[in-house]
């Protein structure tokens, strides 16, 4: 499965990683690598609770992205 995940640096300098369709999933790290890594733990750990607690998955998302030159 497939989530989005939205990446910042905050004034700490630590990178804090946030998955939208999955409220309150949010993890961070001192790199943009640990971040990602660490959200893809949370984001495991999210839907098993969800299986667990017998709750809806949210579905996975299917995107691309499209670079233009200006």
């Amino acid at each position: 499965m497939k989530y989005r995940v939205i990446i910042e640096q905050d004034e700490d300098g630590i990178f804090v990683a946030e998955v939208p369709s999955l409220p309150g999933c949010i993890s961070q790290g001192e790199t943009r690598v640990e971040a990602l890594t660490n959200i893809q733990e949370a984001i495991e750990a999210y839907i098993e609770s969800l299986k667990a607690h017998n709750e809806p998955i949210p579905p996975s998302i299917d995107e691309e992205i499209v670079e233009v030159a200006v």
